[in-house]
């Protein structure tokens, strides 16, 4: 933060400043100023580099008319703050910075501070935010991409709350009695967010918004045949032993094991569900929805509690997870057992004739 003293110092002692403004200093606007020194505020300098972060003009307008010294404020933050300051200073007062130069400061910050929210980049820039996200899409394509943002109270926010709203949702579930305030602890989400998740699962939605969930081809099997006018590759058919032909299950594939594809298609598949009729306009239906959005399993989310588990529980949860597993593999044999015999044609009458034969 800038100290309070003012002190003097030799203009051979400055370094020039990172200033935003693309053209540099104008010549016009320090003869302006020149004609009214006497009146001029203080410029701000960085202690520890002598690095002028507001002022080149004044600066400039000391050296037109003689001075070989200046009035300046100390700032003493960290350098990485310094052109933060230097465009939040001009764009507060002095020569106007053209809207050129804000973009280019904007563009400059996402670079540099990529968690900073598009509202408090708007603030130093003197931009609006629309502006500000535009920017962002536009100049960070390769930049590191983080899942928070800084806002301008100076808290970390996250932009993605896949998690937290499912798991939201698995405690409406589990405990339809559980106050929202309670969830919100327990989650993190705010109250909103909370509101929006149970409000959805009445409705028989998911509680991920469909602009929140991306999208992936369905990757084929070269084993399966895709049923006429399904355009989707069947399982192949297995038959147990002692008993009749019932369907694979279908395995990931390999390009798809662990990766960020699958759990999009996934919830793609899982958003299709929440749309049909016949589910979401019957009871029946809206409660195996909220059951099974309850139950999903985002495949990034079980990274984010590995660490909970201690060494010497490792074993016996692993063994859970196997047998939560199993019981989802039983499940899916069971539903294609019932689509087969669904689909399967009724058996052809006899004709009359061949009966009396």
């Amino acid at each position: 933060m800038p100290t309070n003293f003012t002190h003097r110092i030799r203009i051979a002692a400055l370094l020039p400043a990172d200033s935003p403004r693309l053209n540099g200093v104008d010549e016009s606007h320090v003869r302006r100023l020149a004609d009214a020194y006497a009146s001029l505020p203080p410029i701000l300098v960085h202690r520890p580099t002598m690095r002028v972060i507001d002022g080149s003009h004044r600066v400039a307008a000391a050296a037109l008319v003689g001075q070989d010294s200046v009035e300046a404020h100390y700032f003493d933050g960290p350098e990485e703050d310094l052109f933060l300051r230097s465009v939040s200073a001009n764009t507060a007062h002095g020569l106007p910075l053209t809207v050129g130069d804000r973009k280019a400061a904007a563009a400059r910050i996402l670079r540099s501070h990529t968690d900073l929210s598009d509202r408090t980049v708007a603030a130093y820039t003197g931009l609006d935010a629309k502006t500000v996200a535009t920017v962002r899409r536009s100049s960070t394509e390769d930049a590191r991409r983080s899942n928070t943002r800084i806002g301008s109270d100076g808290k970390a926010h996250p932009l993605d709350r896949t998690t937290e709203r499912l798991h939201a949702a698995r405690l409406m579930a589990s405990r339809p009695d559980l106050p929202l305030r309670a969830i919100v602890k327990e989650t993190g989400l705010s109250l909103g967010t909370a509101h929006d998740v149970r409000q959805r699962l009445r409705r028989g939605e998911s509680p991920v918004p469909d602009q929140r969930r991306g999208t992936a081809p369905v990757p084929a099997r070269a084993t399966a045949t895709a049923p006429p006018g399904t355009g989707r590759p069947a399982p192949p058919s297995v038959k147990a032993p002692g008993g009749p032909v019932r369907p694979a299950v279908r395995q990931p594939t390999a390009g798809s094991t662990g990766s960020s594809g699958r759990t999009r298609t996934s919830l793609e598949t899982l958003r299709n569900l929440a749309g049909d009729p016949s589910l979401r306009h019957s009871e029946t239906g809206r409660h195996f929805l909220r059951w099974l959005h309850t139950h999903f399993l985002v495949d990034d989310s079980w990274r984010q509690q590995l660490d909970a588990v201690p060494p010497h529980c490792t074993a016996t949860v692993a063994e859970l997870a196997l047998q939560c597993a199993q019981t989802w593999r039983r499940f899916a044999e069971d539903l294609s057992s019932r689509r087969l015999t669904d689909i399967a044609p009724a058996p052809t009458a006899r004709p009359a004739s061949e009966s009396r034969h």
